[in-house]
């Protein structure tokens, strides 16, 4: 494919949101974070940049960082009249220089598909582990059998939960309160267990095409080993039987050894689906 004469390469605008729609919809290349949100609402957060030519957009990157230390790939997106290669060459320098300056750590992807994997492994990213899926069939007979003081989710909840989420997971997969806020938005079934006065542990499960999805689950460490996790687990099974849904999903990661024996105890089963996680470490010196 030949690539335009002059490329300008710039930062997103909001006047841009119908250019990087049309992108995002009628070109080959796409590839978007599996997020709270979608690829154009991150206008106006940083690093957003786009290539230019002849007036029109031709590629985009997105890789704010949220929370501060790790920068999802939230968008990139490429005409098919611009090698994907070479769009990347052109923007991500800028996007990277940029995370370095602001003290991001590290920059994730999870490529869903092989032509960005391919761009990745060439530009010095590191495929450090696999999510994983995994899956229960609701049955219209069960019954959860633990039974921990378990509520419904309210806003009030959030710093409590945002704080939780911030103590149970590693940096990489820490949200921020602001994604915590857009989760509980877009939740299906949200609960809390709170315990001497706090939240102590939490779930958010999100609508799926084939059911409901287990899309956060955490305890606090001060309370984890008092089976509050398998207990909201077991809630949410009788949730998805309950209301007569076909499948409840999961994901983890393959270096998750405790998340992944808590899913067994509580019957999920692998689905055989497996996405890469690519890394790039940005506090590197040469």
């Amino acid at each position: 494919m030949a690539s335009p004469a002059v490329l300008t390469v710039r930062p997103a605008q909001e006047e841009d949101r119908n250019h990087l729609t049309h992108l995002l919809h009628f070109e080959t290349y796409v590839h978007r974070h599996l997020d709270w949100r979608q690829p154009v609402d991150w206008l106006g957060d940083e690093p957003y940049l786009v290539i230019e030519s002849g007036g029109r957009i031709l590629s985009a990157l997105a890789c704010p960082p949220d929370p501060r230390e790790v920068a999802w790939i939230r968008l990139f997106a490429c005409s098919s009249r611009l090698a994907p290669s070479t769009a990347w060459e052109e923007l991500w320098p800028a996007a990277r220089d940029f995370l370095i300056a602001h003290q991001a750590e590290q920059a994730v992807v999870l490529p869903l598909h092989k032509w960005f994997k391919s761009v990745l492994e060439s530009h010095d990213f590191d495929h450090a582990h696999n999510v994983v899926v995994l899956d229960w069939v609701p049955d219209p007979s069960f019954k959860a059998s633990d039974s921990a003081n378990i509520r419904r989710m309210t806003e009030e909840d959030l710093p409590g939960v945002h704080a939780v989420d911030h103590e149970a997971f590693p940096a990489l997969w820490r949200n921020s309160l602001h994604a915590v806020e857009l989760a509980f938005k877009q939740a299906a079934y949200s609960t809390v267990i709170e315990l001497d006065g706090r939240v102590a542990a939490y779930q958010i499960s999100t609508p799926s095409s084939q059911g409901l999805h287990l899309a956060r689950l955490a305890v606090h460490p001060d309370f984890q080993g008092r089976r509050l996790a398998f207990a909201l687990g077991e809630d949410v099974k009788y949730q998805a039987s309950k209301h007569l849904m076909s499948r409840l999903t999961v994901n983890t990661q393959t270096t998750n050894v405790a998340s992944l024996g808590l899913y067994k105890k509580l019957g999920f089963e692998f689905t055989g689906d497996e996405f890469p996680v690519y890394s790039q470490n940005l506090t590197q010196t040469d």
